[in-house]
């Protein structure tokens, strides 16, 4: 057995070797291509690049006829995990996806970036930024990329394109979305929304209701030092720290629809609602919503996914998407 280099319990282990052993998370479990017997969305698993190596779920819902005329809109998706575990492929994100696709009638892509510790930030956002522009890219016919999705070039309506995420992945929806008020998508495309939910931000000082006698040993402070040890700023570099002095401005987000989700038991709740504050405040153009619930925990819409507070949260979010 390898010697162990250094760990983040109850998350994962490093060994000398430099191999990697995940010690949470779900279960993977394989698409349905020939629908989900709970909510009728098929899905399949697709490979977006090679070099790096990019993989994804998509997902189309349960279509009415005559489908060939059906746009849908598109939701782009980046699943939690604190950035190092979890998957697009495990058994709560796919409830998660089948959920919200059959709830929202939209075409899903989850994105499978590559993780950290192996593949330190910023390869999640960079990874998540080339799948968008490869989603993108499927609006034209000569986008660049040789392997088009039939799904997405099909039923996706390029005028209704969302970006979202959980936790660590609504940290990585956001970069995203930034990154796209700065930088064009392939054809023009242009977001229309983004939701975040119960996002991955913090920072090196609490805020709101945090523990301050114990700050440093909250799982947040223990995920970013463990991953970006050496990192500028530590915990208020812009990337976990998105409304620190060093962080451009929230101004530029490039959607025209936002909404930001916390939950009231969660250590991350007061960072959603910082963030929240600071967007309104920023002078950014779109229209931002918050959405608060009480009594639960981080992701409990994911991992207590047959509560009745989770499907209310689902279907909260598909009339975010639905929303004319």
């Amino acid at each position: 057995m390898a010697e162990v280099a250094s760990e983040l319990l109850p998350l994962l282990r490093v060994y000398k070797d430099g191999s990697v052993e995940r010690l949470s998370g779900s279960p993977m479990v394989p698409p349905s291509p020939d629908e989900d017997p709970e909510t009728g969305v098929s899905s399949k698993d697709i490979t977006i690049s090679e070099n790096p190596k990019i993989s994804a779920r998509v997902y189309l819902p349960k279509l009415a006829q005559p489908i060939s005329t059906q746009k849908l809109p598109i939701l782009f998706y980046t699943h939690g995990g604190g950035f190092c575990f979890e998957s697009a492929f495990s058994l709560v994100e796919t409830k998660l996806m089948n959920a919200l696709v059959s709830e929202a009638k939209v075409v899903a892509i989850s994105i499978e970036y590559r993780l950290a510790p192996e593949h330190p930030l910023p390869i999640p956002y960079e990874d998540s930024w080339s799948a968008l522009q490869w989603v993108a890219s499927h609006s034209v016919s000569n986008g660049g990329f040789d392997n088009k999705e039939p799904w997405l070039a099909r039923f996706g309506d390029f005028d209704r394109v969302f970006v979202a995420g959980d936790s660590a992945g609504a940290n990585i929806a956001h970069h995203v979305v930034m990154r796209a008020g700065r930088e064009k998508l392939a054809g023009g495309v242009k977001i229309l929304g983004a939701f975040l939910t119960h996002p991955y931000f913090w920072g090196s000082k609490p805020v709101g209701s945090e523990d301050t006698r114990d700050f440093e040993k909250l799982l947040p402070s223990l995920v970013w030092k463990f991953l970006c040890p050496n990192v500028a700023g530590g915990a208020d570099n812009p990337m976990i720290n998105v409304v620190s002095p060093e962080a451009p401005t929230l101004a530029q987000l490039g959607c025209r629809r936002l909404l930001v989700s916390v939950a009231e038991l969660d250590v991350l709740r007061d960072r959603g609602i910082l963030y929240y504050n600071a967007v309104k405040e920023s002078g950014w153009e779109g229209e931002v919503e918050l959405v608060q619930v009480e009594g639960e925990d981080h992701a409990f819409h994911i991992l207590k996914y047959e509560t009745e507070n989770a499907r209310k949260m689902i279907k909260r979010l598909a009339s975010f998407v639905l929303k004319k």
